[in-house]
């Protein structure tokens, strides 16, 4: 397969065959680390919907991106999908800057969270595409100057984090709400564990934007040792012959009884951190194919 011409059919199959429970956690960590930004961070506590709704707000989030990756970017399912995600980011004064760097995260996150963890490393092929995938929906977002290869992307990620990471109260606030939504998924008594647990994943600049105490050296070496073995299990498993996508996973808790794509995500708050000009019908980057 060519991993530009196919790059997104690729793209699915790293995510919902080789990678399933791997591109979830990536993705997760991937949003989480863009509160770190005070920027991000202040305006996602000012719309609430990461504090007050946050269940709501993670699935419609994962089911948006999702939508895309089972269907494909010329189906009806993700052109609906595209616009809901245009239509939540027209309603903010949000920087093709910081748009861009959300991009940077869900292609580069994915690849060192596998690299790490994973039940294999990623292929050259596997990266491209998943370049190529995330760069077709930049360029569906409107997003300007987005980075060409990977290694453009890395280099860009880790820069804007070394200049723009930095405490902000408002950003704490949604990182707490999110971590609290993680420790909600299982048994009440685990929550502090679960808590410490996954601030053992986080890398040294995110603790220190949110000013988090960091885990002591054996709590992170047990806690990744653990992920890492789950990947080596994971080995010794036999291929998956079904697809396994994210609206399958058993943390997205919203919709009991089904969705329809159309639905779902925010409608932004009039008045919030100010209008973009653009206010066509149609998304920013232009009529969708």
């Amino acid at each position: 397969m060519d991993p530009v011409r196919q790059a997104s059919e690729i793209y699915r199959l790293t995510a919902a065959y080789e990678f399933p429970w791997d591109i979830t956690r990536a993705l997760e960590l991937a949003l989480y680390r863009t509160y770190a930004v005070p920027g991000i961070g202040r305006l996602l506590a000012e719309t609430a919907e990461l504090t007050d709704r946050p269940q709501k707000r993670y699935d419609d989030t994962s089911l948006l991106l999702d939508t895309i990756v089972e269907h494909g970017f010329g189906s009806p399912q993700a052109r609906t999908a595209i616009r809901r995600i245009n239509h939540m980011h027209r309603g903010y004064d949000i920087g093709d800057d910081e748009m861009r760097y959300v991009l940077c995260t869900f292609v580069v996150m994915p690849r060192r969270w596998i690299d790490a963890y994973g039940w294999r490393r990623l292929s050259r092929h596997e990266i491209v595409a998943s370049t190529v995938h995330y760069r077709t929906l930049g360029r569906h977002m409107g997003i300007k100057d987005i980075p060409e290869s990977y290694e453009e992307f890395e280099a860009h990620l880790d820069a804007y984090e070394a200049a723009h990471f930095g405490w902000d109260e408002q950003a704490r606030r949604v990182s707490d709400a999110t971590l609290d939504l993680m420790a909600s998924w299982y048994p009440r008594p685990l929550a502090p564990v679960l808590r410490r647990a996954t601030l053992s994943l986080l890398d040294e600049p995110l603790l220190r934007a949110f000013r988090y105490e960091p885990p002591g050296p054996l709590t992170r070496t047990l806690v990744r040792r653990a992920v890492r073995a789950r990947g080596r299990v994971v080995r010794l498993l036999p291929p998956r012959r079904s697809p396994h996508f994210a609206r399958q996973n058993w943390e997205i808790k919203s919709y009991p009884n089904g969705y329809r794509v159309a639905d779902l995500g925010t409608w932004p708050v009039p008045g919030l951190r100010g209008c973009p000009v653009r206010r066509g019908g149609e998304p920013a980057g232009g009529p969708l194919p």
